[in-house]
């Protein structure tokens, strides 16, 4: 395994998948992208269900329409990739406010790794994209095993992919109660 709990594992060559029914929603205002993505799902068997050029056209369809992967562009005109992401999520519309969401970037800077993070995504990946990188992305987004969290303005996937201690100062309220009441208890407590 190349990464942190599973993120970037390269796919086995006898692993057998299937996408046939799986409802994927595609969110690009370039008509290449959109048709260049497509095409490369279409390779793994899954079948856009729902092509959007824009956001708009998105919300439109998860009003009334479920989902199970959406791919979306972070650099769209009118409504951001990352503004839709955080719609989404905050929306109460159940089960699609849970979708696992791949953001897709042309240019990947540090801030926009964080942007993507932050506003509730699953993954980024850079465009152009090889389909086996996007397929082990897919792939990890559905073997994804983080909880959802609300904290503050957040609401999203954990964004903690470690499952090891923090070794500095730590600095969540909950963990700092759990603390004082183990040290002044003297035992262990499970939250």
């Amino acid at each position: 395994m190349r990464g942190m709990n599973g993120v970037g594992e390269a796919l086995r060559e006898s692993a057998v998948f299937n996408f046939d029914g799986a409802m994927t929603m595609v969110i690009d205002d370039s008509p290449f992208s959109l048709e260049l993505t497509a095409q490369a799902l279409l390779g793994f068997g899954i079948k856009v269900r729902h092509p959007c050029s824009d956001a708009a056209q998105a919300i439109a369809i998860l009003q009334d329409h479920p989902v199970d992967l959406i791919l979306v562009d972070c650099e769209m005109p009118g409504m951001s990739g990352y503004e839709f992401v955080r719609w989404l999520r905050r929306s109460g519309l159940e089960p699609n406010a849970y979708a696992p969401v791949i953001m897709t970037a042309a240019h990947v800077r540090r801030s926009k790794v964080s942007e993507a993070r932050d506003c509730g995504a699953n993954f980024l990946i850079t465009k152009p994209f090889s389909a086996g990188k996007l397929l082990e992305r897919i792939v990890w987004v559905a073997r994804d095993t983080r909880p959802f969290l609300e904290v503050g303005d957040y609401f999203g996937p954990d964004r903690r992919f470690r499952k090891e201690p923090w070794p500095g100062l730590e600095r969540r309220a909950g963990e700092i109660r759990k603390s004082a009441l183990e040290a002044e208890r003297g035992v262990p407590i499970e939250l």
